[in-house]
């Protein structure tokens, strides 16, 4: 089925949402519920199609040209596509990584768009930001080096014109630049504070892999982007309310990334042991699985 549902895609405009979301969305699946060699095949396959390829670039390229609706939690069929969109080339790019796929078409993205998309939203609704975020994880955990994407922006070629005090973190950190890493880190502390659980978890993944780029770049920003006082201020903000609990997903993905970089003014010996008080006197098995898995990093952690 891949064969023909790949081609049928090629032959379509990103307009053509009715027939391309579930199409696109059937080659999501098959990556993703397929066995391991099965999975190899099938990014094969869609990597060799250059027509779908040539279909995604111009699905990608729709997020910056189509205009926003004006209610920014509904989704419209072509914010919708564009979820797909964005979920698929993720995937791809995770994929070729793994199998070291040939590849036949680049993809090219322009870096300095898909920051903003984060960083300033400009009412796009929670799915869209989510699939961005997911992109965004994937060309982080590649080094922005993927055989299958070309990055394009103002920061993809150093430019004397760059400040001189930032200038030897901004070469360290290429193609970010550093104020665009700490207007990230801004957006993302503030997405946290709506509490929407796919949010929430979606913004918790790429700071982690934000910091984990970042401390393989430069120890040192990495080290002073996790110690940031606001973090604590927004440890405290998700704790408030109804669920005071520490057993929250997010709460101890968020503090095992702070013991990790020993960020000792965001989390303290404290908190660490109100954390374990609370699991000790948590019934394990009425845990949820993320909220378990949340938890088993944070003990490994320390």
């Amino acid at each position: 089925l891949l064969f023909p549902v790949s081609n049928l895609c090629g032959k379509c405009r990103p307009r053509d949402t009715d027939l391309l979301q579930p199409s696109l969305n059937f080659l999501y699946w098959s990556l993703h519920q397929t066995t391991p060699c099965s999975q190899q095949r099938a990014v094969a396959v869609l990597l060799s199609n250059v027509s779908l390829l040539e279909l995604l670039q111009k699905v990608l390229e729709c997020t910056w040209l189509w205009s926003p609706p004006s209610r920014a939690a509904y989704l419209s069929p072509e914010d919708a596509l564009l979820c797909s969109g964005w979920l698929l080339v993720a995937s791809l790019l995770l994929y070729q990584h793994r199998y070291n796929t040939e590849v036949h078409q680049t993809l090219s993205v322009d870096l300095t768009e898909v920051l903003n998309a984060v960083i300033f939203r400009n009412k796009k609704p929670i799915l869209l930001l989510v699939s961005i975020m997911q992109f965004l994880r994937a060309i982080l955990r590649q080094n922005f080096s993927s055989s299958l994407l070309v990055i394009v922006g103002q920061n993809t070629a150093p430019s004397a014109t760059q400040p001189q005090p930032s200038s030897l973190q901004d070469t360290a950190l290429h193609p970010l630049a550093m104020q665009q890493v700490f207007s990230l880190v801004v957006s993302l502390q503030n997405l946290l504070v709506h509490k929407d659980l796919l949010l929430s978890q979606a913004v918790v993944a790429c700071l982690e892999t934000l910091v984990e780029y970042l401390y393989v770049k430069n120890q040192d920003v990495a080290l002073h982007v996790a110690s940031q006082p606001w973090h604590r201020f927004l440890l405290f903000t998700l704790l408030s309310g109804g669920q005071k609990s520490f057993l929250q997903p997010e709460v101890l993905r968020l503090m095992t990334l702070f013991v990790r970089y020993q960020s000792s003014n965001i989390i303290s010996q404290k908190e660490i042991s109100q954390i374990i008080q609370e699991a000790a006197e948590a019934n394990i098995a009425e845990l949820s699985e993320a909220t378990s898995c949340a938890l088993h990093l944070f003990l490994s952690q320390v």
